[in-house]
């Protein structure tokens, strides 16, 4: 029998390298010739995420609200089509008070709530981390200039996490935060650094067609909140006892696993990008 060869940051590297690139492709193809069509790509990874971090929360006994979940994290991602961040505003409260309702009557009506706070506020939770931090990555397709801001986006994210592993692998000798995530290093953050404040400057430039310097503040801005999304999912997978939250892709894990980084960055991106351009 044969094993799969497993890289030095504990990954299946052809494989991880296959789906990327993969995954790659099919981003730029859609946001090259259709960039509408982003919103189905994004409603459709978030529908998989959402029910991956549901199915573990209910796995490690948390009775988290899966149906208005599901639905209203939709609601959020598509309501900014016509409506813009209003829009979506809307459909996060509205989706927070029927989860409020949902969770008071789990049990019937005829027996009390069991661990309401604890499961309203996972619930509150996962609608603001996953779906409500996507919808930022869609607002910005409606710009005229949108597919190029999230081609942004999805290229620092890339120069980070290829930065940040090539680093830590050559170089890591000084675990970042050991009890958290013993494979990530400041040699690999460095890396992190040079590589996604060097691509944000490039897509400042010939991709945005604005001042160098919206590059130069939005690199390390990028690098600090997807290494602390990578944190934070990881302190969420050690609390459930899990490695991964899915299986569905070969040598990443989950969708899930692959959108911690990239969900904090999208608000991050949407932000900088709005208040500099």
């Amino acid at each position: 029998m044969t094993t799969p060869s497993t890289s030095k940051a504990g990954r299946n590297l052809p494989a991880a390298i296959g789906v990327g690139v993969g995954l790659g492709a099919m981003l730029i193809a859609v946001l090259a010739l259709v960039p509408t069509a982003f919103y189905g790509v994004v409603g459709v990874a978030l529908a998989i995420a959402t029910w991956e971090v549901c199915k573990r929360l209910r796995d490690g006994g948390y009775d988290v609200a899966t149906v208005p979940l599901l639905v209203g994290g939709q609601g959020v991602i598509w309501a900014s089509w016509p409506w813009g961040i209003a829009g979506s505003l809307v459909a996060f409260v509205i989706t927070v008070l029927v989860m409020m309702v949902w969770k008071l009557f789990a049990q019937g009506l005829k027996a009390a709530p069991e661990n309401y706070l604890r499961d309203l506020s996972l619930s509150v939770l996962v609608l603001a981390w996953l779906p409500t931090l996507a919808m930022f990555a869609t607002e910005m397709v409606r710009h005229d200039d949108g597919r190029y801001r999230v081609f942004t986006l999805i290229i620092v994210v890339v120069c980070s996490d290829v930065g940040g592993y090539a680093a830590g692998v050559l170089f890591g000798k000084h675990p970042m935060a050991p009890a958290i995530s013993p494979k990530k290093s400041w040699e690999g953050l460095g890396g992190s650094l040079v590589f996604a404040t060097a691509g944000a400057v490039c897509c400042a430039i010939w991709l945005l067609d604005t001042h160098w310097w919206v590059g130069l503040a939005l690199g390390p801005l990028l690098v600090i909140v997807a290494t602390t999304g990578d944190l934070v999912e990881s302190q969420f997978k050690r609390d459930l006892g899990i490695k991964d939250m899915g299986t569905l892709l070969p040598g990443h894990g989950g969708i899930m696993d692959r959108l911690d980084s990239l969900l904090p960055s999208a608000f991050v991106t949407w932000a900088v990008l709005t208040l500099l351009m």
